[in-house]
């Protein structure tokens, strides 16, 4: 798959997904925060772009195996939170990198969407311990709060890179160890089924009838109502991102932003999220690489 397409189709995501209103407990279109605004997003999706192309070329150039650990996934994650962090003041986009990063190495290296999937996971195992410590320098610069925390080896130490480097312990190896409590390490080491078989097919499905915003808002509520954002499970607590996940669930089962009573759920649901700072920012990731995955599926293979 081509380089450039492949970036336009991240670059798009990117925006997409933070321009889908009323994204419930999100910044959107409509939306600010008071520490960032709906434009740091909109630059975010745009600067990452020559990363994003340097990950798709390089997945398209290594074809042996023996050679996927050249792609260097934690490098590019960091360069790209290094270039969005010299146009924004806040982590506004690390876990949409650590998503679109090797999804975007795999799609450059497929000869079909159906591939995708099983690429991310063998270029994910070929990672090497220096891409483990590229990724947790990318998790600092950005200042991503609560990763890393309850795992053994804290990103924030200088030890514990050293530790990764010693014990020769991988990006994915380092992931698979918080895929239990977090839901983008999860979605990195098993192949990214929220992505393929949840958000993709509902935001493909309806962006053919409906507008883009109401994909971009089903396939959110979809990924919601399924899997409890584990950002406000680490904040917050378990019972909390399950409470959020029923209420999504509740929406959809009014037709979610598909019709008027579901609609009407949905706005208060947004306002109700922000009044109580409970953001579902796991959610909105893996958003993005669903709307990411659905482009990528209109290529012309």
């Amino acid at each position: 798959m081509d380089a450039d397409y492949i970036a336009k189709c991240a670059q798009i995501a990117s925006v997409l997904e933070v321009s889908g209103h009323p994204k419930p407990g999100n910044v959107h279109r409509t939306q600010d925060f008071p520490d960032m605004v709906f434009e740091d997003f909109l630059i975010s999706g745009v600067v990452i772009g020559d990363n994003i192309r340097k990950a798709a070329h390089r997945g398209s150039r290594y074809h042996d195996p023996e050679d996927w650990h050249k792609i260097g996934l934690g490098e590019l994650i960091k360069d790209s939170v290094l270039e969005t962090d010299r146009w924004v003041e806040n982590n506004t986009n690390l876990g949409i990198v650590m998503l679109l990063t090797p999804l975007s190495a795999a799609a450059g290296m497929s000869s079909d969407l159906e591939s995708v999937p099983g690429n991310v996971d063998r270029i994910m195992k070929a990672t090497t311990p220096q891409d483990a410590v590229n990724l947790y320098q990318a998790i600092n610069i950005a200042d991503a709060g609560g990763m890393g925390e309850q795992s053994e080896l804290d990103v924030a130490s200088e030890d514990s890179m050293q530790e990764l480097i010693e014990n020769e312990v991988n990006m994915f190896q380092v992931l698979e160890m918080s895929a239990s409590w977090d839901r983008l390490a999860y979605e990195l080491t098993q192949g990214m089924p929220v992505t393929f078989k949840t958000g993709f097919p509902v935001f493909r499905n309806i962006k053919t009838t409906q507008s883009i915003n109401k994909a971009t808002l089903q396939a959110f509520l979809t990924i919601l109502s399924q899997y409890p954002d584990t950002l406000i499970e680490r904040k917050y607590g378990e019972a909390k991102a399950q409470e959020v996940s029923s209420t999504a669930k509740s929406i959809l089962d009014e037709g979610g932003i598909l019709t008027q009573e579901g609609r009407d759920k949905l706005y208060q649901f947004d306002l109700e999220l922000v009044r109580r700072g409970l953001n579902p920012g796991t959610t909105a990731d893996l958003t993005a690489s669903s709307i990411m995955a659905a482009y990528l599926a209109d290529y012309d293979y």
